[in-house]
């Protein structure tokens, strides 16, 4: 990622990963959703689903393959310009500490660029994170409360306003601020090492860069990522202190090992998922750079 870049092909390009993010992963984010929300199982009880496999297999069989892609629609709407200024917040973040454009930034300094990136994608992406874990859980054998992300929007709206919306923005910036931080690092420490010197990143590099930075990602945000799931979709007045009435009551419930409940789909989706982002953003800034090198 080149410091030169123009914030319009930032953009574009940024908006394309994003929009190959979500194609690649969000059937397991969906298996992720519903393994994190699912109620704890009472004595005797079965568990609604006894893992990854058996939750794609029961919602596969209950829904068909279009109930793994259900809440796709807000998170595909919003995520060009999310990741557009995911990618946009890195670079203003490696600017802010550069005395020349030219200097290398340390390690640590990518890493505070990348958590400063988390800043800047949290208004967005809080209001599309509540409506997608929202249409997410709503199972077919259940009649839909929602019938899709605008009405789920418009519910919200009625229920409890603007601040409805955006309930859990805490959490999620609790999660995308160590979060980005440790994605950005992690791609340009290992596009790096992966790069020959004097040569050039291969798509291979690519592909590998950004799938090892997703799981990085994921490795930090996965517990508040389960904090900020439970909260977004608890009926209103379940947690009055938010989200520090969702960590004790998970840690007395069912203890710390609950803060990485739905893993395995997670890092099952974050090498291809991420991986997808970084290929599409560099395909898409060559592309632009071949087509209009003067944008």
């Amino acid at each position: 990622m080149s410091d030169t870049v123009s914030p319009v092909k930032y953009f574009l390009s940024g908006g394309f990963g994003g929009v190959c993010t979500v194609l690649a992963g969000h059937p397991l984010d969906t298996i992720k959703v519903r393994l994190q929300t699912m109620t704890v199982p009472g004595p005797n009880e079965l568990p609604l689903y006894s893992g990854t496999w058996d939750c794609a297999k029961k919602t596969v069989s209950k829904e068909g393959v279009r109930g793994l892609y259900k809440g796709m629609a807000a998170p595909l709407c919003g995520v060009a310009p999310i990741f557009a200024i995911s990618f946009f917040g890195y670079g203003v973040g490696k600017r802010l500490q550069q005395s020349s454009l030219d200097e290398k930034l340390m390690t640590i300094q990518l890493f505070y660029a990348g958590a400063f990136s988390g800043i800047f994608t949290t208004v967005i992406m809080a209001p599309g994170e509540r409506i997608k874990c929202l249409l997410q859980i709503q199972h077919a054998d259940a009649k839909p409360k929602y019938k899709g992300p605008l009405d789920c929007a418009k519910q919200l709206y009625r229920e409890g306003g603007i601040k409805s919306i955006y309930k859990g923005t805490c959490a999620t910036l609790l999660r995308d601020i160590p979060a980005s931080g440790m994605y950005f690092m992690s791609y340009e420490y290992l596009k790096e090492q992966f790069t020959p010197e004097g040569g050039k990143l291969s798509l291979l590099a690519t592909i590998a860069a950004g799938g090892f930075a997703g799981i990085a990602n994921w490795l930090v945000g996965m517990p508040p990522d389960i904090l900020k799931s439970r909260l977004q979709t608890a009926p209103e007045g379940t947690y009055k202190k938010g989200i520090r009435e969702v960590f004790v009551k998970l840690m007395k419930n069912e203890g710390p090992a609950a803060l990485y409940k739905g893993v395995v789909p997670v890092m099952l989706r974050a090498f291809p998922a991420n991986a997808a982002c970084f290929m599409g953003f560099e395909v898409a800034m060559k592309f632009l750079n071949w087509i209009v090198p003067g944008l």
